[in-house]
Formats: structure tokens, C-alpha cells, sequence
């Protein structure tokens, strides 16, 4: 990049990069000799290919390469025994509707689409389901443990309750739909050296896949996506799609560039699967609770089995010495699911923040009150001390922030005209992960520092609180510091997912930073300068134009001695019309529990995005598929409906800002999950007080509230 001038220290080092058109993406980038690629795909949902009929697509204007199963170039990673992922182009088997069976190449876009129309299928079709809810009942349909039963102390100890609640919730698919399409752009060469362009959360996860399949060495494959336009975990894996273009490119000899259509979005590169969840609480009359069960069925496909932490939460999230779960992934005729934003604690706290606000209303108590009562001291699942928990703290922050002390605790008390007020809250919490990354950091004798790691940005601002790290322990201005992402000849870094980045990248930064401090205070001693000398005075002064060091860092042993994980609180004020059933958020209040702020602006901005996405999943979003076919009916952007700006009301962001003294030398710890775990439970909670409507599948619709 060019060098940044920052306004303040709180300025993400690439924004003028983005709102100038200047940050370059994946797509953007045009090789000489570059070849554009199109994907036939299926259009029955399961079966065999009997006949595959190219030649029109092969004789069509600029064609240069069709390939299928019947022509796959070799691929020594597919071509082994087992492997759940999908190996496309080594079967004539159809898993689901809008699976690619063919890729066809050209010298432009339109050539390459239209040729890809010319390709005809012949089937042989077999019996299929895609209605998750339908083999969740079905006592033929095959089911999977997604993880082991957990129990402490009795099984369904709510079921003896003086008081008890036992509800059903369902959440629907939602889709990754974020504005920049998926894609890749290969460039296979001569000796096997490959560069890629891709959209991806790792560049070095990426670079190891095709590694894998290929079967070339790692440093023969170039890996760079430095700015990625919304990954929201789409971005975890390596899909079929980009290994048959780097097929394509291998094949041709030339670069090849694929770019799926908003359509494909929805069949290619995952999902939030859905789920059916029971919740059963128990409590004393004083509102003590006594049992937790929390049973769980989540969608997966039938050719890969994916699992997520649908039920984590319900383990230690209250105190509770009876609580028991049971998580099982149901297998249907669709793509395969991959983690969405919040990944599973996002749809299991739907149901236990629901669950734990009916269980308060039947106790006839503030759900705040209900849940400060409840809030445990140490983590019963694990048996240790959280490393850092301000849960009440937060509560009270978020509480007064949204005028908590107007909320009636009867539904539908506060009304004007036909709007009718309520007010919810509810608690996200996710896992405080820390990894292994290292950094290398070069101080130079111009005044500036470089630092370089193989990680990746997919908008929460990386560089940005990359720079603020080193900027405040070497005391240098930020505009002075350069942090290089997402190429994967850097040192390793993990991908950018599970809310680690900052944690994991940041301590490795402040190593190096604290190592160059040293150097340079060493190499002052030595030249017998004062200590507070400035660096490029002592640099100069050795006649050395610039000092490296790379270090490493990980997680020592605190996880064996704590419980760490990162809170937030959601408070939401809604309006209902009682006679069009349309549900206004009218306030947004979200406070977030999870140590030292490196940087408040690009924080903030996790917490409103992650409002964003709840405010969709409460009110919007549903991915719907015609069961008769097998395929999705609103994969569009008209049809599948986000959050807009008129959809989205003030919202409040608030820290509580205090160091977790075990996690790292930082004492942060990651928030972009907990930014939207839990909202959607907010809302539905607000429309119950607002309505006395208890809805307990998204999204929130006026059929539902008027039904």
C-alpha cells in the first residue's frame, strides 16, 4: 500500500484504500493472456449423469476448454481412497441441485456464460429430500450424533420443576450474501508453479488444500486475497468450484478466472444450516434454576457431514448443577453448511435466550433480574474460574443505555395508538481463542516499520489493530507503520475466523514489538547513547539500515487453569403495529464483555455489523427451497431479503473495557462472534413484551405476529 495519513490513531489504515476504489479485490485483478470460466451445474437435485453432450459448447465463439468427469485433468489428492469433501468432476453422482458438473472456458465472459448454456445433461433421477423438518421426524431418515451427549448431575431435571417451560424453535437456512461474489483466479505455469487470486479467510489454509490435491509442493503455490469483500465464513474452505478452475487453468496453460453468479451463492459456498430446537428449563418459585435440556437437530449434507456448537452454550452459561444436551445433524439433498458468522452458538442461543426469557415471564420476573440471578461464578462445565466475566456490569451499562426502567413486565402495556413498545434482552457468548502466528517485524533506519504475516482481513480492520499494537509499545505514529496481509509467502498466520485474529496475530506483533524495543535499546547501550534515544538516531548511528526480528507466538497453559470466553448484552426496543403486524426496531443497545479495546472505532464497527446481521436473522432473512424440486426459489437479491438502511435504528456500542489478565500480553480478546450470538433472541424477546406474541421461528414475519 501507499502511505496512509490517518486523521487520528483510531483510523483504519485501508479505509481510504476502500471508499476510494483503490483496494483491490480478488476479481479486479487482470492477468496477461486471462481466460474467463463458467459452471454448468445440475439441474435435478439427486441421481447420475448417463450422457453429458459438450460439443455444442465446444464449437460455440471463444471457447477453449470444456471439462467434466469425462475429462478431468489428473488430480493425485482426488484420486485417493477417502475424504468426505467433495471431489468434483470424479463422479457422474448428483448430491444436489445446482452441483457443477462441467466448467467451461473462453476468451471473454459472455462467451464462456453462453457456451455453458449449450452444455446438456441426461439424468438418471433418483428419490430425494431437501425438507430438513420432514427427516427430523421421519424415523427412516438416516441421523448422526454431531457430538457427544453432555449430562451433569440428573438427565431432565426440569421436567420436576416447581416451575417449568419446555418450547420448540425453528430457524430456517440463511445464506452468505455478502456484496462481493465468490470466486478465484488461477494461474498454473510451467514446473508446476501456481499463483492464485482467491476470496478467502487463509491464504495459508488455502495454499495448503491445493497443496493437498494437487499433490505440489506449498512453496510452489502463490496464495494472495489482501482485501476480501464480507467472507462471513464462506471463506473458511477451499470449494469444488475454485479447484475446478485451477483444474481449468492447469489444463490450458493459461490463467483462468471464476467469478459464480449471486444464483450460485446459495448452492457453492455454504451456509447457517437449519435447526429444530427443544429447550426445557426448570426453576424454584424465587427463580433459581434447577435443570437445563436443551435437544437439538441441525442440517447437514449427504455427501459431507458438517457440525457446529449448536448446544455449547446451554453447558455453562447459568448456574445450573442439572443440564443436559443432545445434538444431532440430520442429513438432506442440498449443498453441505459451513460456518456463518456466530457459528452455532448463533442459532442455539435463539433458542436458550428465548427459552430463559418465557421461563422469566412465567416466574413473573424482570428477564434481567432472572438472569443476574442465575449468572455463575465459575464455569460448571469445564469446573475453573472464568478468566474475566463483567456480565453484571454489562447488564447495568446496557440497561440504563436502552431506558430498561420504562419496560413493563406485562406484554403489551406500553402502547401509542396501534404501535405497541417492548423491550428484550439476551446474552451472546463464544469462545476467547488464541492460536499460533508468527510476525516478522523490520524496523528501518527511514522511521518506519514493516510487519508481515500471512493473515487475512476479511473486515474488521486486521491492519488497523495490527498498527495500534506496535504504534503504542514502540511509541511510534501509526501513518509510520505498514502491516502486510493476506499473501501467503509471509510467516503462517491460522484463517481469519472464530474471533482470533486479534488475539492470536496481535500477540505475536507485540512480541516482535517488545524484541525490536530491546534490540534497539541493546544497541544504544553498545554505542554508548542514552536509552531513550530515538531509533533511527541509533541505527544510524551503528550504520545499520534497518533491525529484523521474527517471532512466534501461541496460548501457554491459561486454558488449563481458566474458562475464557467473550460476553456481550444485547438490549432491543421495538415497535409493533398491532393491526399490519410490522416490527420496527427502534433501539439497539449492545454492550460487549471482552477485554482491552486495541482499537474503538473498527470495534464498534464489529458490534453494529454484527446488529446488522441480527436484525436479518430476527426479522428478514429465510433461504426457501421448493421441496418438489429440490431447489432454492429466492436466490436473489429482491427475493432474499437483508437488513437495509431504513431497517436499522440507532444503535448504541458500549465496552466495558477491562484487560482479561490471562489471555494474552494484550489482554483482548475477539468479538466479532458475540456481536451477533444472541441478538436475534433480543428481538423476538421485545416483540413477546411488545405483543405478548411468542415467536418462536424466524424470521420474525407480520403473519406471524397477526396469525
Amino acid at each position: 500500500m501507499e502511505k496512509r495519513v490517518l486523521k487520528d490513531e483510531n483510523d483504519r489504515v485501508d479505509g481510504v484504500y476502500k471508499v476510494t476504489g483503490k483496494a483491490k479485490y480478488f476479481a479486479e485483478y487482470d492477468l496477461p493472456g486471462i481466460t474467463y470460466a463458467a459452471l454448468v451445474t445440475s439441474n435435478i437435485t439427486r441421481g447420475k449423469i448417463t450422457a453429458l453432450d459438450t460439443k455444442a459448447a465446444q464449437k460455440a465463439p471463444g471457447v477453449i476448454a470444456v471439462l467434466s468427469h469425462l475429462n478431468k485433468p489428473s488430480t493425485p489428492g482426488y484420486e485417493q481412497e477417502g475424504g468426505s469433501p467433495m471431489k468434483i468432476f470424479y463422479t457422474d453422482k448428483i448430491f444436489y441441485n445446482g452441483q457443477p458438473i462441467a466448467i467451461v472456458v473462453a476468451n471473454t465472459f459472455e462467451r464462456a456464460t453462453h457456451a455453458a448454456s449449450l452444455v446438456k445433461a441426461t439424468y438418471a433421477k433418483e428419490d430425494f429430500n431437501t425438507n430438513f423438518e420432514k427427516a427430523v421426524v421421519d424415523p427412516k431418515a438416516k441421523k448422526l450424533q454431531g457430538q457427544p451427549d453432555y449430562k451433569r448431575g440428573i438427565e431432565n431435571a426440569y421436567q420436576t420443576a416447581e416451575v417449568k417451560i419446555e418450547a420448540k424453535y425453528h430457524l430456517p437456512i440463511e445464506t452468505h450474501n455478502p456484496m462481493e461474489l465468490a470466486g478465484i483466479i488461477a494461474d498454473w505455469r510451467a514446473n508446476d508453479q501456481l499463483t492464485v487470486y482467491a476470496k478467502t479467510q487463509g491464504v495459508k489454509s488455502t495454499q495448503g488444500t491445493i497443496a493437498n490435491v494437487f499433490k505440489i509442493p506449498t512453496e510452489n503455490i502463490q496464495v494472495n486475497s489482501e482485501f476480501v469483500g464480507g467472507g462471513f465464513g464462506m471463506g473458511l474452505r477451499t470449494w469444488p468450484m475454485e479447484i475446478a478452475t485451477i483444474m481449468a487453468s492447469k489444463h490450458i496453460g493459461k490463467p483462468v478466472k471464476l467469478v459464480i453468479t449471486r444464483m450460485q451463492m446459495f448452492t457453492m459456498v455454504g451456509n447457517r444450516p437449519a435447526a429444530i430446537q427443544t429447550v426445557g428449563l426448570g426453576a424454584n418459585k424465587d427463580g433459581t434454576l434447577t435443570g437445563i435440556t436443551h435437544r437439538a437437530f441441525g442440517e447437514t449434507s449427504r455427501y459431507e457431514n458438517f457440525t457446529e456448537g449448536l448446544v455449547n452454550m446451554a453447558k455453562f452459561m447459568y448456574q445450573c448443577d442439572n443440564v443436559n444436551t443432545q445434538y444431532t445433524v440430520v442429513p438432506v439433498d442440498l449443498g453441505v453448511p459451513i460456518w456463518m458468522r456466530g457459528p452455532g452458538e448463533a442459532t442455539g442461543a435463539f433458542a436458550l435466550e428465548s427459552a430463559i426469557d418465557e421461563m422469566a415471564h412465567a416466574l413473573n420476573m424482570d428477564p434481567l433480574e432472572f438472569r443476574t440471578k442465575n449468572d455463575p461464578e465459575k464455569d460448571q462445565q469445564r469446573n475453573k474460574p472464568f478468566s474475566d466475566k463483567n456480565i453484571k456490569e454489562a447488564y447495568r451499562v446496557g440497561a440504563q443505555k436502552i431506558g430498561w426502567h420504562e419496560r413493563k413486565n406485562e406484554p403489551g402495556a406500553l402502547a401509542n395508538g396501534q404501535w405497541k413498545t417492548g423491550f428484550g434482552v439476551s446474552v451472546g457468548v463464544f469462545n476467547a481463542n488464541r492460536g499460533r502466528a508468527t510476525v516478522k517485524g523490520i524496523l528501518k533506519a527511514d522511521g518506519t516499520l514493516v510487519l508481515q504475516s500471512a493473515t487475512s482481513d476479511i473486515g474488521p480492520g486486521t491492519g488497523t489493530g495490527m498498527t495500534l499494537i506496535a504504534s503504542k509499545i514502540l511509541n511510534m505514529p501509526g501513518d509510520k507503520i505498514r502491516f502486510e496481509l493476506g499473501d501467503s509467502s509471509l510467516p503462517p498466520a491460522p484463517s481469519q475466523g472464530g474471533s482470533a485474529t486479534l488475539s492470536t496475530v496481535g500477540s505475536a506483533v507485540n512480541d516482535v514489538c517488545v524484541a525490536l524495543k530491546a534490540t534497539v535499546a541493546e544497541l544504544a547501550a553498545n554505542s554508548n547513547m542514552d536509552a531513550t534515544s530515538n531509533f533511527v538516531d541509533v541505527l544510524k548511528k551503528n550504520n545499520l539500515p534497518a533491525i529484523e526480528v521474527t517471532k512466534q507466538s501461541q496460548a501457554g497453559k491459561e486454558r488449563e487453569d481458566y474458562s475464557l470466553y467473550s460476553f456481550s448484552i444485547h438490549f432491543v426496543k421495538v415497535k409493533v403495529n398491532s393491526l399490519t403486524g410490522v416490527v420496527k426496531v427502534d433501539k439497539i443497545v449492545s454492550v460487549g464483555d471482552s477485554g482491552t479495546i486495541v482499537s474503538p472505532k473498527t470495534a464498534r464497527s464489529q458490534m453494529v455489523g454484527g446488529a446488522v446481521g441480527g436484525v436479518g436473522m430476527a426479522l428478514t432473512e429465510e433461504a426457501v427451497v421448493d421441496h418438489r424440486f429440490g431447489r432454492y426459489i429466492n436466490n436473489n437479491f429482491a427475493d432474499y431479503h437483508v437488513p437495509v438502511n431504513a431497517d436499522i435504528p440507532e444503535i448504541e456500542v458500549h465496552f466495558i473495557n477491562k484487560p482479561d489478565p490471562y489471555i494474552n500480553p494484550m489482554g483482548a480478546k475477539g468479538m466479532g462472534e458475540i456481536a451477533l450470538i444472541g441478538f436475534s433472541a433480543a428481538v423476538a424477546n421485545a416483540v413477546f413484551n411488545a405483543t405478548g406474541k411468542r415467536i418462536r421461528t424466524l424470521p420474525i414475519t407480520p403473519d406471524k405476529i397477526l396469525a
